[in-house]
């Protein structure tokens, strides 16, 4: 059966992707790189909420999926989950309207904020939710996929602590979900107290992304997703994802995020 997957940037899946077929679409007036291999199909579309819906409809447009998962960076609420931590929650809530998804499996309370949570944020949603993580676009995906009919999921990687001091970043976030990495880059160089989070923030997306993607890889393996693609022996998502599983484990081609 066909998966899609939603991500936000593709440098937090870059390692899972790097040799997987990409064409363009279109959808709503947006062009978009989508990344195929056998029956998975991942779109990056870029930060936030609305970023995540318009990505939602033009992958279910374009692939009919049974299933949708949003998967990405999430930052923690929980001091017990640490950094690279791969995170399945079993519900997931919209902050922005209190609506709640209920996955089917996993366990936790992912929660979708509006902006990128600071440490203060992450305790004012902590104790709101009891959630133990955070991140930006699962609750959008979700209802996407529940509007049309389709199957949801989530799988998040830890990319910040629970006391990590997170830079001012919404700033730096375009209206179409794209991060102005150069202006963002300049705004840093300037300001010198800057320079130690925003590197160990570098140094933790990459492992994060290394985690996520290697469980990505897995998530794809299940039997329950993987049994209706294989024909006469061959199961091509599954044979794929083990090489990217490899890729990963031994750090091949993993770039800073």
């Amino acid at each position: 059966m066909k998966i899609a997957i939603i991500a936000a940037m593709e440098r937090e899946v870059e390692p899972l992707i790097r040799s997987w077929k990409v064409r363009m679409i279109e959808h709503g007036g947006r062009r978009y790189r989508l990344f195929e291999n056998g029956d998975a199909a991942l779109l990056c579309g870029g930060i936030g909420a609305e970023a995540a819906r318009r990505a939602t409809e033009a992958v279910i447009r374009e692939v009919s999926p049974v299933r949708v998962i949003s998967v990405g960076f999430a930052g923690a609420l929980d001091a017990s989950l640490h950094v690279r931590q791969v995170f399945e929650p079993r519900m997931v809530i919209n902050a922005a309207d209190g609506v709640r998804t209920d996955v089917g499996s996993g366990e936790g309370i992912l929660v979708s904020s509006a902006a990128v949570a600071g440490k203060e944020q992450k305790i004012r949603l902590r104790k709101a939710y009891d959630a133990n993580a955070v991140d930006m676009e699962a609750a959008a995906v979700a209802q996407g996929a529940q509007a049309r009919g389709v199957e949801f999921g989530a799988l998040k990687a830890i990319s910040d602590a629970a006391d990590f001091c997170l830079p001012a970043m919404d700033r730096f976030v375009a209206d179409d979900g794209s991060f102005h990495s150069v202006r963002f880059a300049c705004h840093v160089a300037l300001r010198p107290w800057l320079w130690g989070t925003t590197i160990a923030l570098a140094r933790n997306s990459s492992k994060a992304s290394r985690a996520l993607c290697a469980a990505l890889a897995s998530y794809l393996e299940r039997p329950a997703l993987s049994s209706s693609s294989c024909r006469d022996g061959a199961c091509p998502v599954s044979s794929a994802a083990g090489d990217a599983a490899s890729r990963v484990s031994t750090g091949v081609g993993i770039r800073n995020r």
